[in-house]
């Protein structure tokens, strides 16, 4: 929370990481301890609407810990589990510890929305009491931190696995440069069919963790008993983001920029070109033309060799080159060559944002997912997912005929609001069902004036301006302050979906 105290619609016993991420006002009330079985396997946070008192009859309980991973006890494994449509990772509270946990919270709690395993199996529930109060048997929080990280890939897997896959990826990239073109395509052909037996992240879209935020919003908007203010994902009033990210990763690429550049000039689109700079030479006219016509300039690795976070030793070896071409470049912003990532890492790199992680791909070299198609925080990192399917991924491994994946799913995070980054390389528009379906992309969106159309070093910015301001005041005179007040919007929710301020 900041220094302008805002007007809380709830309170709080502890942080409520969902809250803080979506800018919704409530205070934290550290001093009011919450009431607890003597055997409860871990502690209990409780979060209640402002109008009531700390001990009103209405609340949201939910388990946490104060420390990490193995602060929670065996009685909470982390496993995967389903809560209606969403597949979620967590410590969760199974059905033989909830009576003793929830015998001080009220009388009359009644399981009233099953939790099942990985194999189907009920585990756990949501329960609900007569008063309205509402136990979650996990952390919404942590469950956020184990999508945004990808924490969530080593459920179920053991170490010797992980590292068999690291090793096969490390294999690859130093095989790739004697490797002809064609044996490339081939191996990587080849390694879609494994890869696409992965039940999870589903592809080409992932809602799971966009379906459980819904799924809080209207369950707090029902125990708030009025509608629950917010800062808007986007500002003046736009409703979705649409964010055109290039990188070039060879000599080719590099001479063929026009190939994408040209239409997007046509359609009076811009985006942002990710070069390598110890791969090839970038002409400083190149990077000045790009400039004047409004486009943004960021490091993709320093050798694209697949080996930028290969181990930290080359990385700290590597970091200070890619410092030095950031501050020539006046790029502010990075992605890894092969979206090779590291969550502890990345913050490290020293960019205001970084675009390494993709919401669903399990066609990568590191394949996985985030399953987020909104920013979010790494440390003080912005993370812009990419959320379009590679070109690469669709023509030259799937060999897909045209842009109906990318439009179906352009569309469907339009309706949620949510940010289109796609990814495209002038190395690979050479081929005219890329190209193709590039200009359908831009041609579709162009005239479509509830999208943001955005540069992704503004997205940034934007949510860093997000991140720091609150709703203030009290119904119905809510406001923004803070760096956001200028072009944020409020927007609200209630049980049954969101509406913008009047």
């Amino acid at each position: 929370m900041t220094a302008s105290r805002p007007a809380p619609v709830f309170e709080s016993s502890h942080p409520f990481a969902f809250f803080d991420y979506f800018r919704i006002p409530y205070a934290v009330r550290p001093g009011l301890a919450v009431a607890e079985a003597a055997r409860a396997p871990m502690p209990l946070r409780r979060l209640w609407p402002a109008a009531e008192a700390a001990g009103g009859r209405r609340a949201l309980i939910w388990p946490g810990t104060d420390g990490g991973p193995e602060a929670w006890p065996s009685a909470c494994p982390l496993d995967r589990y389903r809560l209606g449509e969403s597949t979620f990772f967590a410590h969760v509270v199974t059905e033989a510890d909830v009576a003793g946990m929830l015998a001080r919270q009220g009388q009359g709690w009644r399981p009233a929305e099953p939790i099942v395993d990985s194999e189907g199996r009920p585990r756990a529930a949501i329960w609900r009491d007569a008063a309205g109060s509402v136990f979650v048997p996990f952390d919404p929080g942590e469950v956020m931190r184990q999508f945004w990280s990808e924490d969530y890939r080593r459920v179920g897997r053991s170490a010797l696995a992980l590292g068999g896959r690291t090793a096969l990826v490390r294999a690859y990239y130093l095989l790739r440069p004697v490797l002809p073109r064609q044996a490339q395509l081939r191996l990587r052909r080849a390694f879609t069919r494994a890869q696409n037996r992965s039940s999870f992240p589903g592809w080409p879209v992932e809602n799971s963790l966009h379906d459980l935020y819904a799924w809080l919003f209207g369950m707090l908007a029902e125990l708030a008993g009025r509608p629950v203010p917010f800062i808007d994902l986007w500002p003046q009033g736009r409703s979705w983001a649409l964010v055109l990210t290039h990188d070039v990763e060879t000599d080719a690429g590099c001479r063929n920029i026009d190939l994408l550049r040209r239409p997007e000039r046509e359609l009076g689109y811009r985006s942002s070109w990710n070069f390598v700079p110890l791969r090839y030479t970038v002409a400083e006219d190149t990077l000045s033309q790009l400039r004047e016509e409004g486009c943004e300039v960021g490091v993709h690795g320093l050798l694209h060799d697949g080996r930028d976070l290969g181990s930290r030793r080359l990385l700290a070896r590597r970091l200070p080159a890619m410092r030095e071409y950031a501050s020539r470049w006046q790029a502010t912003g990075f992605r890894s060559p092969a979206t090779q990532r590291q969550w502890d890492w990345m913050p490290r790199l020293g960019f205001d944002y970084d675009s390494s992680y993709s919401d669903t791909d399990p066609y990568e070299p590191q394949p996985g997912g985030c399953c987020s198609y909104l920013p979010y925080f790494n440390e003080s990192m912005v993370e812009l997912p990419i959320t379009l399917p590679q070109d690469h991924t669709l023509f030259a491994i799937l060999q897909v005929p045209d842009a109906d994946i990318w439009m179906r799913k352009a569309r469907l995070l339009r309706e949620r609001g949510a940010m289109v980054l796609a990814l495209t390389h002038p190395d690979y528009a050479h081929d005219p069902r890329a190209a193709r379906a590039y200009r359908s992309l831009l041609e579709g969106f162009r005239d479509d004036d509830t999208a943001w159309h955005a540069l992704p070093r503004e997205v940034a910015a934007w949510w860093r301006e997000r991140a720091r301001s609150t709703v203030t005041g009290a119904a119905p005179d809510w406001r923004i302050d803070g760096p956001a007040s200028a072009r944020g919007r409020l927007r609200f929710a209630f049980p049954d979906g969101f509406h913008a301020a009047p």
